[in-house]
């Protein structure tokens, strides 16, 4: 705990060494704590495969744990099950835990990978203004982008340049309009999301958005849609 809270290097290999000692020791190797402290040990070495190794063989003794399904969840993410991981993360009732940004970064990041990203910006308007939502921010922002989910990203990279003016938020969220355009031009998008997207790039008062707008504009005028 101290090395995670200090970010310490040397702490945390020393849990690392405990948990090992511990877990591989003839006498606990065989026992549910014993098998607890091996999947610590490869959670800290980020091994998360060789943690559910572990976690799996003792899942039915820790049903109800909210420190267990924290844990297994981390491990199942990170692994790519992100379905399930979802599943065992809303299990989890303390509110600590729940209130926790590595929780709910990990909740924001499955919700995207299973094609819920309303979700995660849910979690996101739920949270107060601080650095951890900035962060959350980020998640959205370019995890939606690289799913291909550019509504959902163009609304986090809109709030995040007007909390900093990075050009590079700009450019995120340039690049999730126009591909929100493409998807309604290709059908995939309903065509009322256009008023949004305009809304959107008239935010920003960079010399480029008036040329997109141009192509927007033209493009709804041909097709009747009302913008």
């Amino acid at each position: 705990v101290l090395g995670q809270e200090m970010g310490s290097r040397d702490h945390l290999k020393i849990a690392q060494q405990f948990f090992q000692l511990v877990g591989g020791s003839a006498s606990e190797c065989d026992t549910i704590p014993g098998r607890q402290c091996m999947a610590s040990c490869f959670f800290l070495l980020r091994q998360f495969d060789d943690v559910l190794i572990y976690l799996n063989s003792v899942k039915s003794y820790f049903y109800n744990d909210d420190t267990f399904n924290f844990n297994y969840a981390q491990a199942k993410a990170a692994t790519g099950n992100t379905s399930e991981a979802e599943e065992v993360f809303l299990l989890i009732q303390s509110e600590k835990i729940k209130n926790d940004f590595v929780y709910l970064s990990w909740l924001a990041r499955c919700y995207i990978m299973n094609k819920k990203p309303r979700l995660a910006w849910e979690l996101y308007l739920k949270m107060e203004t601080s650095g951890e939502s900035f962060s959350l921010l980020q998640l959205i922002a370019n995890d939606c982008y690289k799913m291909g989910q550019f509504y959902y990203s163009a609304k986090a990279f809109d709030v995040l340049e007007r909390l900093d003016p990075n050009p590079e938020y700009w450019e995120g969220k340039r690049g999730a309009c126009v591909g929100i355009f493409q998807m309604i031009v290709a059908g995939r998008e309903p065509k009322d999301t256009l008023r949004e997207v305009m809304h959107l790039l008239r935010s920003t008062g960079n010399p480029q958005v008036e040329y997109i707008i141009r192509i927007i504009k033209k493009w709804a005028k041909e097709n009747r849609v009302p913008v």
